[in-house]
């Protein structure tokens, strides 16, 4: 299933959400830009957890503590595709989610949720010298936090089965949390390892998990209308 908008209107310009897609826009153009190099500026500002937990500097050209890399691996994309599925998702989920908490709380919330989804990803997997690269943990905080506030949103969805293609309005609940349950599944080989296949699900377990609890602790201290439902 890959979704295509919802049905849950915003009441404020959502600055914050075109602000933090327009970074990672523009970070990955620099990254383009890089030509043959680009692999370069992944290895030197992806989140390598051999360097954090070792303390080794695999990238001594690195120009500040690795563990700074915590931050800017999610603004990095390893490719086009990766960058607009997750600008995608955070587009059609993160409006409605900054609509209620405000601009600047959101960010907070946004890179909290890529920093916890980073250390699980170092925490299952702490040999690992592969990069970790793009904001699917923070994106996924956000659609935690999202399928608790507005479960029963409805979502346009493409679903393809096989050569079944066809376009439907499914419950948020059901399209965030079949999902959810897809990262959970294929992260289990991953543990050790912390990605499979070159996708690091268990962060983007840790990022929705994340999300789901902030949503749950901080209910009913976020902004709302009289027009849309409160956290409850």
């Amino acid at each position: 299933m890959f979704p295509l908008k919802d049905d849950n209107p915003t009441w404020h310009k959502p600055v914050m959400t075109i602000a933090l897609i327009v970074v990672n826009v523009l970070v990955f153009f620099y990254e383009v830009a890089q030509g043959p190099h680009m692999q370069q500026v992944v290895v030197q500002f992806g989140l390598i957890p051999h360097e954090l937990i070792q303390g080794g500097e695999l990238t001594p050209q690195l120009a500040f503590p690795s563990t700074l890399t915590v931050f800017t691996s999610m603004f990095l994309h390893g490719g086009w595709m990766h960058l607009i599925g997750n600008m995608l998702y955070l587009w059609i989920f993160g409006n409605n989610v900054e609509d209620v908490m405000r601009p600047i709380p959101f960010l907070f919330f946004y890179l909290f949720s890529g920093v916890f989804a980073a250390l699980l990803f170092v925490a299952t997997g702490p040999g690992t010298q592969v990069p970790l690269v793009g904001a699917s943990g923070a994106v996924s905080g956000v659609l935690g936090a999202y399928v608790v506030r507005w479960p029963k949103a409805r979502v346009m969805t493409l679903i393809f089965l096989g050569w079944f293609i066809r376009i439907v309005w499914v419950p948020a609940i059901v399209v965030l949390g079949l999902w959810f349950v897809m990262q959970l599944f294929f992260s289990l080989p991953s543990i050790g390892s912390a990605s499979e296949g070159g996708v690091a699900y268990m962060a983007h377990v840790g990022g929705f998990a994340f999300g789901v609890a902030c949503a749950f602790i901080f209910k009913g201290r976020f902004r709302g209308d009289v027009r849309m439902n409160q956290w409850r």
